[in-house]
């Protein structure tokens, strides 16, 4: 059974920092290239960042580089996104899942809802 539980979101001003959480199902996270996606409103998921199973490779979207850094821990199952430099731009709600997500069947968790604003 699927499961992707993320946490950590909420509301901070303009340069400050705010770091993801995301618990997923251990035959989802041993075996597979793990990403950050985000949606902001009125536009469509994008994909943020991926880090593969041993940690390496990673991708970042040009509008992050310098700013985000993904991370896994494989004990735990966890993946994490730390943000800083936090822009209104991006301010969205924030998914893990495989990449690519068709892995998953394209299965969501509930997300995390990041807010940049002052």
């Amino acid at each position: 059974q699927v499961q992707l539980v993320e946490s950590g979101g909420g509301l901070v001003q303009p340069g400050g920092s705010l770091k993801l959480s995301c618990a997923a199902s251990g035959s989802i996270f041993s075996r597979n290239v793990m990403g950050w996606y985000r949606q902001a409103p009125g536009k469509q998921r994008e994909l943020v960042a991926t880090i593969t199973r041993l940690g390496g490779t990673y991708y970042y979207v040009d509008s992050v580089k310098g700013r985000f850094t993904i991370s896994r821990d494989n004990a735990k199952n966890n993946v994490y996104l730390q943000m800083n430099s936090l822009k209104p731009e991006d301010t969205g709600v924030y998914y893990c899942n495989t990449f690519p997500s068709s892995l998953t069947g394209n299965y969501w968790g509930q997300g995390t809802q990041v807010t940049v604003s002052s």
